[in-house]
């Protein structure tokens, strides 16, 4: 398999990342890891892209990379022109409060708030929220909005982290196996709440799975393995997300 690349000249100019030979090694002198052996990739505005792998493969450190929780060993890594791999912590605190939205496999409400106060949190720190109650009912929980963690599903508790997420109006989605503790029935549900939320507020969306079949409801497939890309996929259309089976 071959290390796909994108030349520079086929570049899009709505590129919102741009990464070059992204390396990223844990450990020190005989004790490394390398978990990124030079990953080059660009991402676009609107784009709902999967990236797909094994356990090991590197998802979970190129999104924690994109998302500025992690920082690379070496490589470019580029937001909307901006270098995030040079940024000091004071900006990258400022690009993860008002940038980016995470959801996570595990949901990690507070149990002594209801969905509409968990959402809330985030509303009182963005810059230009929308309110709790628009994001729950953008993630189908318009009825719920009172209701505390333990009263709900697990489907339910990851729509409601889905809208805590997106109520900052997050340029980026970044969700890291949001349906890797649920059902398949329940899968769904989440992940029609992402796609509604990449359709209609136009956020650039990337979502980590080892599940193949969810591939089929985004723009383009990405693979991993050994930390490096192995393939991409554009699929012509995107499957909807009900019609999807594993």
């Amino acid at each position: 398999m071959t290390h796909v690349h994108t030349p520079v000249s086929e570049l899009r100019s709505d590129a919102v990342f741009h990464v070059r030979g992204l390396t990223k090694i844990y450990g020190e002198e005989t004790a490394t890891v390398r978990a990124l052996s030079g990953v080059d990739l660009d991402l676009h505005s609107g784009e709902l892209v999967v990236l797909l792998g094994a356990s090991g493969s590197g998802k979970s450190t190129l999104l924690n990379i994109l998302g500025g929780l992690d920082s690379p060993t070496a490589g470019t890594l580029d937001f909307r022109g901006r270098s995030l791999a040079e940024a000091d912590e004071r900006e990258l605190t400022s690009y993860r409060r008002d940038v980016v939205g995470f959801v996570f496999q595990f949901y990690n409400l507070i149990p002594s708030l209801t969905a509409r106060e968990n959402v809330g949190l985030i509303t009182e720190i963005a810059r230009d929220p929308m309110t709790a109650e628009e994001a729950l009912t953008l993630v189908g929980l318009g009825e719920r909005m009172d209701h505390f963690p333990a009263q709900l599903s697990g489907g339910e508790q990851q729509r409601v982290a889905i809208a805590r997420a997106i109520a900052k109006r997050p340029e980026v989605l970044l969700c890291d196996e949001p349906t890797g503790a649920l059902d398949i029935k329940t899968g769904i549900t989440v992940l029609e709440a992402i796609q509604r939320i990449n359709r209609e507020l136009g956020t650039l969306t990337v979502t980590i799975t080892h599940n193949a079949a969810i591939a089929a409801m985004a723009d383009r497939v990405l693979s991993l393995s050994d930390g490096l890309i192995v393939s991409e996929k554009r699929n012509a259309s995107r499957a909807a997300v009900a019609s999807l089976e594993w």
